[in-house]
């Protein structure tokens, strides 16, 4: 026993952590909280960029009927077997 309390820090808790689950569970609540926070600054920190408008398309975009493009998709591929 006097070979224990000769050593510092083997039994008098310096320069040991306690590494109990609430310890682990604080800490790693602690980084998580620090990093959203930190992403959250961040976005808030930039400016949004400005892009130019898209330029309109060369061909004229015509109107589709859901069900007749579904019956012919479906009819094409029982005509090709797959």
């Amino acid at each position: 026993m006097n070979e224990l309390n000769e050593k510092p820090g083997l039994n008098t808790g310096e320069g040991t952590k306690d590494c109990s689950r609430r310890s682990i569970l604080l800490g790693t609540a602690a980084l998580i909280v620090g990093g959203v926070a930190g992403r959250i600054g961040n976005s808030y920190a930039e400016p949004e960029p400005n892009y130019p408008p898209a330029p309109p398309l060369p061909w004229k975009w015509p109107k589709l009927d859901p069900m007749e493009a579904g019956t012919r998709a479906y009819r094409t591929y029982l005509s090709n077997r797959g």
